[in-house]
């Protein structure tokens, strides 16, 4: 199937809505977005019966699903992750870390490549997410504090060393040394990103100022107003929402953020800054109950209730199990966000802020044919990724 033409769909584009719109793919791409119908011979037609057709969504953070964690170090687990995703409209991902030894980074550095490799039905692998170890203490969430240090340049230029697909790497800007750190990740060309941070606002304009530009599960482990000697500061949080240079990821699985602050993420970035992400572990896509965050052999015990995953003795949260069709449902229906919006903060918006949205992240003529057939109510029907359907149900099979 070199060549398909979907028809009969409300496509949904990041500037509007084109109903009974048609798209053609050849080899991989899109080379036709229209209004109306197009005659098209020797392609493969799919009518999306009056269904929405939206870009695949990107997910910049996320540590698994379907069982997997990417910290178990075996391609299996990337791959039967990517599968997981893949069925609720995700086409391309970004396996997430966790603070951890060393040498399972390493580790993992090498079966992401062999799994990138042997990857044929699921969500594209994009590159690695380095979430750790530089964090404060102060602020580690569900990380594991064994593990949590201050940066240091000959620890993570080696680590940099041992693979060229890092794309992203979350810290504290605070930190001594944070700010060498960011402006190491600016030259490489690694996305710095903001994340389990005690700092004041003065720390995240320097962190701004040295590289620092993305800002990792908004309102989660994460200062806000603090005072300091009888005087308010602000802290990260605010100074995400008041410094227009930083982008920023939230968690709408509807647990992490009350529709109240969801909505006013969004009144202050609005969707250009703002991408959705899952930050799912191992438990997404399974039954309620006991699971792991992180590898099976040095990850943390936690517990799934309530459609969240919790430490076990239920201070903080630990991971979501949502998938990014909810993600987006949530938007929607909680928040009142517009479907092109909410579309366009799981897709163009993260293709954007990972430097691909050249090649991802609209349906555009020219761009990779990542897409998805989603209900009204937002149940995925249909994924393709990079020309090839890789998940129908029985509406479509």
């Amino acid at each position: 199937m070199n060549r398909i033409k979907i028809f009969n769909a409300k496509v949904i584009t990041p500037f509007r809505l084109i109903n009974n719109g048609s798209i053609l793919v050849e080899n991989g791409k899109i080379t036709c977005v229209s209004e109306g119908d197009i005659i098209a011979e020797g392609f493969h037609q799919i009518d999306a019966k009056g269904q929405y057709l939206a870009p695949g969504f990107i997910d910049i953070h996320t540590h698994g699903g379907g069982g997997y964690d990417f910290m178990d170090g075996t391609a299996e687990a990337y791959i039967g992750a990517a599968e997981l995703h893949a069925k609720y409209g995700t086409t391309a991902l970004v396996p997430t870390t966790l603070t951890s030894t060393n040498e399972e980074l390493r580790n993992t550095f090498r079966v992401f490549k062999q799994a990138k490799a042997m990857n044929k039905n699921g969500a594209e692998l994009l590159g690695l997410h380095l979430e750790g170890p530089y964090f404060s203490i102060a602020q580690k969430g569900a990380q594991d504090e064994r593990f949590i240090k201050n940066p240091n340049l000959k620890e993570y230029s080696e680590i940099t060393s041992w693979s060229d697909d890092i794309i992203r790497w979350s810290a504290a800007p605070e930190l001594p040394g944070a700010l060498e750190f960011g402006r190491f990740m600016k030259l490489k060309g690694i996305l710095a990103s903001i994340a389990h941070s005690d700092a004041v606002y003065e720390d995240v304009i320097k962190g701004v100022e040295n590289g620092f530009s993305h800002v990792t599960h908004l309102y989660s482990g994460m200062s806000g107003v603090k005072r300091i000697n009888a005087h308010r500061y602000s802290g990260v949080i605010e100074s995400a929402l008041l410094i227009d240079e930083l982008t920023v990821e939230v968690i709408a699985d509807g647990v992490h953020l009350p529709a109240s602050l969801l909505q006013l993420v969004y009144k202050i970035k609005g969707a250009d800054k703002i991408a959705l992400v899952t930050d799912s572990m191992r438990a997404a896509g399974m039954p309620e109950g006991e699971s792991m965050l992180g590898s099976l052999k040095e990850g943390q015990k936690v517990i799934v209730e309530n459609g969240v995953a919790k430490l076990p003795d239920r201070s903080a949260f630990a991971g979501s199990v949502a998938t990014a069709d909810c993600i987006v449902r949530t938007m929607v229906e909680m928040a009142k966000v517009s479907v092109i919006d909410a579309v366009k903060m799981m897709s163009h918006t993260p293709a954007k802020i990972i430097g691909l949205d050249a090649q991802k992240g609209s349906l555009s003529i020219g761009k990779d044919a990542d897409m998805v057939i989603l209900d009204n109510s937002f149940t995925v029907r249909l994924t393709i990724v990079n020309g090839k359907i890789v998940y129908q149900d029985e509406m479509f099979g």
